[in-house]
């Protein structure tokens, strides 16, 4: 399909007299041009009256103006006669089928300049001048070109409708108004469209008012983008800063801590060396003084041991006993690290995290132009003491992995080592000491501090959800050894019919709904352990309030071959 070149506007390249391709194109004061001998002949004609207008647009010019010929239009006619789009331009003239087209016209029809609502005729631009030069016809209504002329019309009494019936709220003719609407409200036309075309003037008075208050609320929405950016930017920038040099705090508090400890480390080496080194000796001296007596006890001349041995007995003073004392120099730092690590994650989760933006929709809505930058605060809700809802203990969420190095041999490991299932056959695991080797239990690979929040999903005739230090004994079946027989582990301890918690080898009978899915809040500073049955709600099954005195490790225990517990992924 060809392409179709650019339009080119009919009243710039044809003279709107004869229709065709301007000749000699000039252009008059008003701006419309027109063929040199077209407007010439057209004012001569006038020239008896003294009136001289533009046959387009009617302006009158006093006196006749002195036609120039207009050599911009005369180059661009000549150059669209050498490409052969003559024709092409020619055809702008012509109504295509979204055009109106002139009613008087013969054969192919003209476009339409204007419509009369009298004649209800369209006329082009040749036919629509005796509109202008008869006096009667100057007093028609035209219009823009209309294809609707026709709906004017009664399809009754096939006369023109200049009556409105208010009664039927319909244009109608006179005959109909002697007729079907006969005793009917019964107004000209025009009359009603005065009457309508006032409240079209109160309703876009109306429009254009509401179109300036909401102008006006854009203004002060966008204005308070800005401020929103702004302050979300000096925001962001201050939060950098100071996450900076809380950055540069810690990494100092690392490089003095890390100082300390070496030269601490230094200092103590260096103490036990000299120790050994004086033990070295010692033990050198006591050799050579015990090789010495052996070779007097050998003599055989009694009168020689005796001059010798007093010499030879006396032992030089011995170093004062060593005390070895358990292996825990820098326990004391790495401890009280931990606290400090801790007490940083509670502000960061507790406080820090829950930063939000509030803002008063409902007042934006309703009354969008009292909106400004004020009605959006920025709040730090205080924490509360502990969670009521899940979404809340969610917040605390903490993914839990299982270790497999603490796992007895008969428990398989999945899902991501989050799945423990009890088996009947050893798996594969290498000796390792924090194994435990008689009880099915497994502990989680990540130590627990601060306020954390879990939730395992259980199956089977037994299953224990736990937590314990890392210290719990790992080997036996004695009393003690499992989770919940001891004060270094809590178990709740769930079967298909009941809950039961463990303590110390003490079982506290436990209520509550019977559920799948146990959740686990843990506050460690504050000493709470809470245990919760998870459904459609969350039920307090048993809280715990008591010191902890290490970091805990999260753990399950299998009663029975099949028995299985998931550790949940709530992120």
């Amino acid at each position: 399909m060809a392409q179709k070149g650019p339009q080119l506007d009919r009243g710039i390249i044809c003279c709107s007299i004869c229709l065709d391709l301007l000749k000699d194109p000039v252009t008059i004061p008003c701006g419309h041009s027109y063929c040199m001998d077209c407007i010439t002949d057209f004012w001569d004609e006038k020239d008896q009256k003294k009136t001289y207008s533009c046959p387009q647009c009617r302006q009158a010019f006093d006196p006749r103006p002195v036609l120039v010929k207009s050599s911009m239009l005369a180059v661009l006619v000549e150059e669209l006669k050498k490409t052969g789009l003559q024709a092409a331009l020619a055809d702008l003239c012509y109504a295509g089928p979204e055009d109106v087209a002139c009613d008087v016209c013969t054969g192919r029809k003209l476009k339409a300049l204007k419509s009369c609502l009298v004649c209800l005729v369209s006329y082009c631009e040749k036919h629509l001048q005796r509109h202008y030069d008869v006096a009667q016809l100057k007093k028609h209504k035209l219009v823009e070109p209309s294809k609707k002329l026709q709906e004017n019309i009664c399809s009754s009494h096939d006369e023109v409708m200049k009556i409105f019936c208010r009664t039927d709220q319909q244009s109608i003719c006179y005959l109909c108004s002697l007729d079907e609407h006969k005793g009917h409200d019964t107004v000209s036309a025009a009359a009603e469209r005065t009457e309508r075309q006032k409240e079209l003037d109160v309703s876009r008075q109306n429009i254009q008012g509401r179109i300036q208050d909401r102008e006006k609320d854009v203004k002060l929405l966008q204005q308070e983008v800005k401020a929103i950016n702004g302050s979300a930017d000096k925001a962001v920038e201050h939060s950098e800063k100071t996450f900076t040099e809380l950055i540069r705090l810690i990494q100092k508090r690392s490089s003095d801590v890390k100082q300390q400890v070496r030269a601490k480390q230094e200092t103590e080496v260096s103490r036990v060396k000299d120790l050994q080194e004086k033990l070295e000796q010692e033990i050198a001296e006591l050799k050579r003084k015990d090789a010495e007596l052996k070779t007097l006890s050998h003599t055989e001349d009694h009168n020689q041991f005796l001059h010798d041995y007093p010499a030879l007995s006396a032992l030089s003073e011995s170093t004062s006993s060593i005390h070895i004392r358990p292996l825990r120099y820098f326990e004391d730092v790495t401890a009280a690290v931990s606290k400090a690590r801790d007490k940083l994650q509670d502000v960061l989760r507790e406080t820090w995290t829950n930063i939000s933006l509030t803002a008063t929709v409902s007042e934006a809505r309703e009354k969008p132009q009292d909106v400004t930058v004020t009605d959006l605060d920025v709040l730090l809700p205080q924490p509360q003491s502990e969670p009521k809802i899940r979404a809340d203990f969610l917040i605390y969420s903490h993914d839990i992995t299982l270790d497999p190095n603490t796992a007895r041999m008969y428990l398989l490991l999945s899902e991501g080592k989050r799945k423990a299932t009890a088996m009947g056959q050893s798996q594969c695991y290498s000796n390792h000491p924090d194994r435990f080797t008689d009880w099915w239990q497994v502990l989680s690979t990540e130590s627990l501090t601060g306020r954390r929040y879990w939730e395992v999903e259980w199956r089977g005739r037994g299953v224990g959800v736990a937590v314990a230090y890392n210290n719990i004994s790992r080997a036996g079946r004695m009393n003690g050894r499992g989770f919940g027989q001891n004060d270094e582990s809590w178990l709740l301890d769930c079967s298909q019919n009941s809950f039961k918690f463990w303590f110390n080898n003490v079982q506290t009978p436990v209520s509550g709904s019977q559920s799948s899915r146990i959740g686990v809040y843990l506050d460690h500073s504050a000493g709470v352990l809470s245990f919760y049955s998870v459904s459609e709600t969350m039920t307090l099954l048993h809280r715990v309030q008591t010191t902890f005195t290490q970091p805990l490790y999260a753990g399950v225990n299998l009663n029975y071959v099949g028995d299985n517990a998931e550790f949940c992924k709530l992120k």
